[in-house]
């Protein structure tokens, strides 16, 4: 696949705009970091509910939307320790969510199964992920998260920033060495453009690139960055397929179009939300 420097620099320029909006909000404060997540989850969680109809499925989007917001906004204020009952609120969330299969017995869909299937997975497909990086954000230490200020608090932005580097640094790898070298499809049915040449060079250079990472922000060992870069490599893989095969079957090129270059919500984010997960599993091991 040749290089196409109009792509290139299409996709340069508004990944330079994305990076500028999404720093400033990570490192301004908790209250800027969880608020532009609210809105990124949601955002994907409608694109998702698009795509689903697409896909012969009504999903009771008011539902999603309200079970979903629910869960996140008591994440993120479970580590600011405001004294609530968070496991009441998360539990008020789910409630929500089951709320699905009662609006599917006064549902008039050919297939509500497959409703309310659709409504639950898109929440835990596009809200969890972004739950469990409200909880990596906080994770170093057992103070609570200020809600304003990052001085003296929880809140450590250097966590999410060196994540947000390695799957950057991944992405752009693939996408360079792919371009360059490529020639072996990884999964051609699933993501024609991607190659085993730009996949194989990606982890190689990403796995470096905790290396630089681990000198800069230092609130984790060299080998716990490494670790990590190794989890992007594969469950970003991982996910950018995932979302390609969504798509596909969906009969559709992006998610959304709030990006030129990029896509929507979800082409910007597939890869995150498998990488959370594994790294909110992975950290929790090594401040226990």
């Amino acid at each position: 696949m040749a290089l196409n420097f109009n792509t290139l620099l299409t996709r340069t320029l508004t990944a330079i705009i994305f990076v500028a909006v999404l720093m400033s909000a990570i490192t301004y404060s908790y209250l800027s970091f969880g608020s532009l997540f609210l809105v990124i989850s949601l955002w994907g969680l409608n694109e998702f509910y698009k795509i689903s109809v697409k896909l012969g499925a009504k999903p009771f989007k008011l539902i999603g939307y309200a079970g979903g917001a629910v869960v996140f906004i008591a994440s993120f204020f479970q580590n600011a320790d405001l004294h609530l009952n968070f496991k009441v609120i998360y539990a008020e969330g789910f409630a929500i969510l089951t709320l699905a299969f009662f609006a599917a017995l006064f549902s008039k869909n050919e297939n509500p199964f497959k409703d309310i299937a659709y409504t639950i997975a898109g929440v835990f497909y596009c809200v969890i992920p972004f739950v469990l990086l409200n909880h990596i954000s906080c994770i170093s230490e057992e103070i609570p998260c200020d809600l304003v200020y990052s001085y003296g608090s929880n809140y450590n932005p250097h966590l999410i920033l060196g994540l947000f580097f390695l799957i950057w640094a991944n992405d752009t790898y693939a996408y360079l060495v792919g371009s360059l070298i490529g020639k072996r499809k990884l999964y051609e049915s699933v993501s024609p453009a991607k190659t085993w040449e730009g996949t194989v060079g990606a982890a190689i250079l990403t796995i470096s690139s905790s290396l630089v990472i681990a000198n800069w922000f230092q609130e984790l060992e060299t080998m716990h960055w490494m670790v990590i870069s190794f989890i992007v490599v594969v469950a970003g893989t991982l996910g950018d397929l995932t979302e390609s095969m969504l798509k596909r079957q969906a009969g559709i090129k992006d998610s959304g179009r709030i990006m030129p270059g990029h896509g929507g919500i979800l082409d910007r984010f597939d890869s995150l939300m498998f990488i959370a997960p594994f790294v909110y599993l992975f950290l929790t091991i090594v401040y226990s």
